[in-house]
């Protein structure tokens, strides 16, 4: 699709608008640093010419060496003032690419849950990634390129101002006076600026179709010449089945497709090579005129070192203006993927929805009830239900054991309940109100939430279990001594101020599976919530560990309402009411005993094959024996 210059206007723009929230400053210096730079060499033109005109004509040793000091006064200052311009902005560039990975984490943060697994969003966050990060197209492109404009724009105005008198001057040849010239050096520049644009364009066909295939070829190698080999979660299949051969040989192959594409990179140098030609032939043409002009006496010596500069400088800036208007073109394809993504999906429920209750009103003062109404939720684009018709009630000082077998429900019922979804029929209310009529993050108060792929971070034991960098160290350990991993915390180097793996501290520890789980486990209990979701809360714990856990779950659920979502059917003895899930739909609920009972049951059916299995493991361990 063609873009129009307004379209192009309105692209950049926004642009420089993202880098001004993002990389506040960059831009700013990067054309403060620019116009110093495109000055500096017309004001050298300029005084050496009147050097060189005073050292030819009337010879004054006073005029000289104001030219000279003046000269060195200049440079001396716009250098001063460039070299902290260029301090600065190459500080502000060099944590650019941070600046560029946080636009991708607000936007992650700013859009629907459920839009972060659609294929749709990954695939545009995928393509945005790739051309900022991968070729430094689009914002970095932008960034690199606004000297460069900012340069030409300066240098056409100053080549102007200091060549007006080059077709004003008369020489003793009428011909040369002509008005006529003015515009034989204007088509002159015109013509290599359409050369420069033609060659530009054919480069950029052949540095799509490279650009194409190095995409292809940067995440084939990444993942085969890095990740492979380097991740320590593959690093026992890699040993065990030599995937390091497989590697070698993919590999292999992509140098030898790389190596074929070595023809584009020399077809790219052929246009380069016709602009840089052109470009010369006409510098030519314009100093021949020049020269003639000085040697008919239009002027001193001196003015033609001026004049040829200037013109020189005039060409290769009317070059350069079409080769960044090219280039303009080429990265405001880029920033349009970039705004695609950016654009793509409504805001985080938190934002878009109106708000009945915050934390100075709320519904909620003694006593706690959620009830799921009808609820019903498939995810976007897709025309199967995940939950159909769910209903049921959670009451304060109950506790509930939600189960099923993978695939019935379980997880989308917790993400409903955490506002990470939205239901697509019915309501989910909180004391008798829809929960989206709460302020989203008043909404999350409420929650103390373990997930099955809980997630513990680079931090202190200290801040991991209070979820903030500020805690009551009171607190976490008495956190931490209710989900029973008091003991390994303390023999710990530096007690709660450990810090977890490796990533920012050398002194950090590596923890086992089941010792996080109970991290993320005394993080939940630590933000003692009025409701505590626990998702599979023992799945990487021994059975020893997993039954200490179980003994003190009075003692660790300590919420006005507990929820807890487990295959392993054990834990629903501790539990006042069993909710059971089958192909999204409730068709269980009642206490564990009284389930037990219905004999053509789903829960009786789990039960028993897990009874079954248990019963059998522990008949091998006896004939083991």
């Amino acid at each position: 699709m063609k873009m129009t210059i307004k379209q192009r206007y309105k692209i950049t723009f926004r642009g420089y608008r993202i880098l001004g929230k993002y990389c506040p400053g960059l831009i700013g210096f990067k054309i403060i640093g620019s116009i110093i730079e495109s000055i500096s060499p017309f004001i050298n033109i300029w005084v050496s010419a009147q050097i060189i005109n005073v050292i030819a004509n009337d010879k004054s040793i006073n005029k000289l060496f104001m030219y000279v000091l003046l000269a060195v006064i200049t440079n001396f200052i716009f250098a001063i003032i460039k070299n902290v311009v260029d301090r600065i902005s190459g500080v502000k560039e060099a944590s650019m690419w941070d600046c560029f990975s946080k636009i991708f984490c607000d936007k992650q943060m700013s859009v629907d849950f459920v839009d972060l697994e659609n294929v749709e969003y990954q695939h545009l966050k995928q393509k945005a990634e790739e051309n900022l990060f991968m070729f430094g197209n689009g914002l970095a492109q932008l960034v690199w390129d606004t000297p460069g404009m900012i340069n030409v724009i300066v240098s056409i105005l100053a080549s102007t101002a200091l060549s007006i008198s080059l077709f004003l001057a008369d020489s003793s040849i009428k011909w040369l006076n002509s008005p006529a010239w003015i515009l034989v050096v204007f088509l002159l520049i015109v013509i290599e600026g359409y050369i420069l644009d033609k060659s530009k364009k054919k480069e950029q066909v052949i540095f799509s179709k490279w650009s194409d295939g190095s995409v292809w070829f940067n995440r084939a190698f990444d993942f085969y010449g890095q990740n492979l080999d380097l991740d320590l979660q593959r690093a026992k299949d890699v040993r065990i089945y030599r995937q390091d051969k497989i590697a070698e040989n993919e590999i292999n192959k992509m140098i030898i497709h790389n190596m074929r594409e070595d023809g584009l990179i020399t077809k790219m140098s052929y246009y380069q090579g016709i602009s840089s030609f052109s470009a010369g032939v006409i510098n030519a043409l314009c100093y021949l005129f020049i020269v003639l002009k000085t040697y008919f006496g239009a002027f001193p010596v001196g003015n033609m070192v001026q004049y040829v500069g200037t013109l020189v400088k005039m060409t290769e800036n009317f070059g350069n203006l079409t080769s960044a208007l090219a280039e303009n073109k080429i990265y405001c394809q880029h920033l349009q993927k970039l705004y695609e993504f950016l654009d793509m999906s409504g805001q985080d429920v938190a934002e878009h929805k109106t708000k009945l209750f915050d934390s100075m009103n709320n519904p909620i003062k003694k006593e706690l009830h959620i009830e799921f109404r009808n609820v019903s939720f498939k995810y976007p684009g897709s025309d199967i239900y995940v939950l159909k018709n769910v209903s049921a009630k959670f009451d304060e000082g109950n506790k509930y054991a939600i189960v099923g077998q993978n695939g019935s429900g379980k997880t989308t019922f917790v993400k409903l309940l955490c506002r990470l979804y939205e239901p697509t029929e019915g309501e989910i209310l909180l004391n008798g109100y829809n929960i989206n009529e709460f302020d989203f993050k008043e909404y999350l108060r409420y929650l103390a939430v373990v997930f099955q792929d809980f997630q513990l971070f680079s931090f202190g034991i200290g801040q991991n279990v209070a979820a903030g960098i500020d805690y009551d160290p009171e607190k976490v350990e008495l956190s931490i001594r209710k989900a029973g991993i008091s003991d390994r915390v303390k023999n710990m180097p530096e007690g709660l101020e450990t810090c977890l793996y490796r990533d920012f501290s050398e002194n950090g520890v590596e923890i086992s599976g089941g010792e996080a789980q109970k991290i993320a486990l005394a993080r939940a209990i630590y933000k003692n919530a009025p409701l505590m979701i626990l998702d599979e809360p023992t799945s990487a714990l021994d059975p020893i560990a997993e039954a200490e856990v179980y003994s003190s779950f009075d003692n660790i659920a300590n919420s006005l309402i507990t929820i807890y979502i487990s295959h392993r059917l054990s834990s629903c003895k501790f539990c006042d009411v069993v909710t059971v899930f089958d192909k999204g739909m409730i068709v269980q609920r009642g206490a564990h005993n009284d389930l037990l009972l219905d004999v053509e049951g789903k829960y009786y059916e789990l039960w028993n094959a897990q009874a079954k299995y248990y019963h059998t493991k522990h008949k091998k361990s006896l004939r083991k024996e």
